[in-house]
């Protein structure tokens, strides 16, 4: 039962995840409009590019999908920017170990986890044109959670094309429509070249569109490999369609959901496999959001201490000016080291305050520019907002809020109640 202060919070966190998106455009439009200006500020065009794709329409899509986007199975993953993804086509039954020893046998290649690393691996791999047979795939998401895992089989040894299937464990207790009950759900598609998204711009991998020819490809390897292993079609279970998925590639498919079952699969001697063990890790975007508001704590000590030595050889009313600015300078640096720190460690309140203060930062530029009636040049003003809109953005994000919130949850009961 959600309580008032529950209800408040998440109101004020929905407040807060929209003005993002708004700040970020407002972002934006100053960057391109600084970008025109003739010289150096022409660099900034790559800027707005790199804001618009990443930060602006991801918070776009993530704000309107919340509204439109059906939040329960419909045989479609869906993006981190909450965008309808690739289609779920096939079902599996049988053990983690089965599964993996199965997909091995056939020829597919485990692909490596997402992260900074294996991102920039895929990144060189794919500009040098060189292999990387488990380069890693984009997060989908079903049953509200990423993938559990990812196969794959590079084509030529080009990590721009490859064939690809994503799974999902279902859910205790979870059936189909229909009350078919099934291990695991999976998405497989083809990678058949690296382009721009049509509904983010960013770079991503464009696949073909006819996906119901990679599903027949997995069904195929796995088969042909273990004799054991079986399959049974569910005809037109989708309505067959034609849509897109949530890079903007065409998609068409009859609707069909074959079921794998390697529940006679011999394992015997493979490697014992379990699911992933799910683990609540501080997510990039509060340590981003914690990072960045750390920086700024230390320019504003450093202007601060600057501010105190230039006191010192000026006249009596200058320097009381300059001492009165230092200490608000020096408050404002331990002020955003303290909430930086306690937001890095999990603390919800000082996420939301450090939300609170960006609010208010971009707000005195909002109201500069347009209550202050001032135009022209934004260039020394750019980098302070940037800082209150990317750390707005990031802080107010789902995973960001999702730890703080989950920090609270796990927080051990006192001696004295029951746990």
């Amino acid at each position: 039962m959600e309580t008032p202060e529950r209800g408040l919070l998440a109101r004020l966190d929905g407040f807060f995840f929209v003005l993002a998106g708004l700040a970020a455009v407002y972002l934006a439009y100053l960057t391109l409009r600084e970008g025109i200006t003739p010289g150096w500020p022409m660099l900034l065009v790559v800027v707005f590019w790199v804001l618009v794709s990443y930060l602006v329409l991801p918070r776009v899509h993530r704000i309107l999908s919340r509204v439109y986007v059906p939040d329960y199975f419909i045989g479609r993953t869906r993006t981190a920017d909450g965008l309808l993804g690739d289609p779920v086509n096939l079902a599996l039954m049988g053990s983690p170990t089965q599964v993996h020893h199965a997909l091995r046998a056939a020829g597919w290649t485990r692909a490596d986890d997402l992260s900074l690393a294996s991102g920039w691996r895929i990144v060189t791999s794919t500009l040098t044109r060189r292999s990387y047979p488990q380069a890693p795939v984009s997060p989908l998401f079903l049953f509200r959670r990423r993938q559990d895992f990812a196969y794959q089989q590079e084509v030529d040894g080009s990590p721009s094309q490859r064939h690809h299937v994503r799974f999902w464990a279902c859910p205790d207790g979870w059936f189909l429509p229909g009350g078919l009950r099934v291990d695991w759900l999976a998405a497989g598609t083809y990678d058949r070249s690296v382009g721009l998204s049509l509904f983010t711009l960013q770079i991503t991998h464009k696949i073909g569109a006819d996906v119901d020819i990679e599903r027949d490809h997995v069904v195929a390897t796995v088969t042909a490999a273990d004799g054991t292993a079986t399959v049974r079609v569910l005809p037109d279970f989708f309505t067959g369609y034609h849509s897109r998925n949530g890079g903007g590639d065409l998609i068409e498919t009859d609707g069909h959901l074959p079921i794998i079952d390697l529940s006679r699969v011999d394992v015997a001697g493979a490697p014992e496999a379990a699911l992933p063990v799910v683990r609540i890790g501080r997510p990039v975007q509060t340590v981003v959001g914690s990072l960045m508001t750390s920086v700024r704590g230390i320019v504003y000590a450093a202007l601060s201490s600057l501010a105190l030595i230039g006191s010192r050889d000026a006249d009596e009313v200058t320097a009381a000016t300059s001492v009165l600015l230092a200490l608000v300078l020096g408050l404002g640096a331990l002020g955003d080291l303290v909430l930086a720190a306690a937001t890095f460690a999990g603390h919800n309140w000082s996420r939301l305050l450090l939300c609170a203060s960006s609010v208010l930062g971009v707000a005195s530029v909002v109201a500069e520019r347009l209550v202050g009636n001032l135009g022209g040049p934004l260039h020394e003003g750019l980098l302070p907002l940037a800082t209150s809109v990317l750390v707005l953005l990031a802080l107010s994000s789902d995973s960001a809020r999702e730890y703080a919130l989950g920090r609270r949850r796990r927080r051990p009961a006192p001696a004295d109640q029951p746990s």
